[in-house]
């Protein structure tokens, strides 16, 4: 892939912002707000916390798959159809959810979204930092403001569900997602309006240039980001709603960390300028370890809100950081690979983390454990990523962000 000899016809702000919708339906509502669902599902469809956790399970096997055919994809058909087809395919798969309480067909509709989040993902995570280099004094903050896009699709699916529920009443989970496929719909339309095309291509022999061996530590750390994260947003409601939390303490807690994500862009802004090595995840992944551990101390409401305030401020910067480390290490051309190969670390940990801490939580009886999981995997990727030193130097010199 060569850099853009010219800026996007739209302002970079603009379009980083339309691109992380593709982002805001394949996480924030495709893969987070299950979450919002599992307690109804699992009571109505008689799961068990392994079955109800596996959904999230092939939900990250879709994902890791997509990041894998990811570079091939956009390569094949550009980064527009990627992006678009993508986020179409999560619609689609949102209102299967919708028409049926079959496990069989939940998996596979679980499997499409993670499919179509990771190409939309990817290529608009690729696309938004080759965007951001545009503008080189401000690229740290404009690339946060695609990472801060699922935030808005947990904030929006936090203000639905919890009250949806509420309203129709126990087993209206399928209601649920005919308003999350709605709503998804309405995101995608700005999506098809705007040129999102860019004049970047890829080399035939991008894929030479990137090396695992020299941040295998630092894939560790993301592999255990995946893992750990993914046990905190898949049973937190269930233990909200078990400590006494009704549908309003439910949808404030959701509501919580999808806020958080917007601040996000200021509030590590000087943080992801860091040009040393890991240290910048290592600072982010730590608070994100913290916000998941405070659960553990109590959980009054007012605790629950801080741990998310924490939590979700802490949880896209995670992402955000490994694109600009990938930008401080890497040459464009190199950049789908290696944030590719990055997603791929977080998907297998995120693939294992639902379905082996829910069967913890079958066999010990209790959700604390499974926040004591997430708690440690998190705090130990921390300590990975600490210990990782830069690759060399930077190919393409980012100036450092102005205050």
């Amino acid at each position: 892939m060569l850099a853009p000899d010219r800026p996007p016809v739209a302002h970079p702000a603009r379009l980083i912002l339309t691109l992380s919708l593709a982002a805001t339906v394949g996480l924030g509502i495709g893969r987070f707000a299950y979450a919002l669902v599992l307690p109804d599902m699992r009571e109505t469809l008689g799961w068990s916390y392994s079955a109800a956790g596996f959904m999230n399970t092939i939900n990250a096997v879709g994902y890791l798959v997509g990041a894998l055919a990811a570079s091939r994809l956009i390569q094949r058909v550009g980064w527009s159809a990627a992006i678009r087809l993508g986020t179409v395919a999560c619609v689609a798969a949102l209102a299967t959810c919708a028409l049926t309480g079959n496990f069989i067909a939940l998996s596979l509709a679980r499997l499409v979204l993670g499919l179509g989040a990771a190409a939309g993902f990817v290529a608009g995570g690729a696309l938004a930092a080759t965007i951001a280099q545009s503008r080189p004094e401000r690229a740290n903050f404009l690339l946060s403001l695609f990472y801060a896009g699922p935030g808005v699709g947990i904030l929006s699916s936090g203000l639905i569900a919890p009250f949806t529920l509420q309203h129709f009443g126990p087993g209206s989970w399928w209601i649920v997602w005919w308003a999350m496929t709605l709503l998804s719909a309405a995101m995608t339309v700005p999506l098809f309006l705007v040129r999102i095309e860019s004049r970047a291509r890829f080399s035939e022999d991008s894929h030479a240039s990137f090396a695992i061996v020299p941040v295998l530590i630092y894939l560790a750390a993301y592999f255990l980001f995946g893992a750990g994260y993914i046990a905190y947003m898949t049973f937190m409601i269930a233990y909200v709603r078990d400590a006494g939390g009704g549908d309003a303490a439910q949808a404030a807690f959701w509501g919580l960390i999808g806020l958080s994500a917007f601040v996000t862009p200021w509030a590590w802004r000087g943080v992801l300028a860091l040009d040393r090595g890991g240290l910048a995840t290592a600072i982010i992944l730590g608070t994100n370890a913290l916000g998941a551990a405070l659960p553990i101390l109590g959980h009054s409401p007012a605790w629950l809100g801080i741990s998310a305030v924490v939590f979700g401020v802490a949880f896209f910067a995670v992402v955000g950081s490994t694109t600009a480390f990938v930008r401080f290490n890497y040459p464009p051309e190199v950049w789908p690979t290696a944030i590719a190969a990055m997603t791929i670390s977080f998907g297998v940990g995120q693939t294992l983390g639902p379905i082996v801490v829910g069967a913890i939580t079958d066999a010990l009886g209790s959700l604390t454990y499974a926040l004591n999981v997430s708690a440690a995997l998190l705090a130990l990727g921390a300590v990975l990523a600490l210990c990782q030193r830069k690759v060399g130097p930077a190919k393409s010199p980012v100036p450092r962000q102005r205050s």
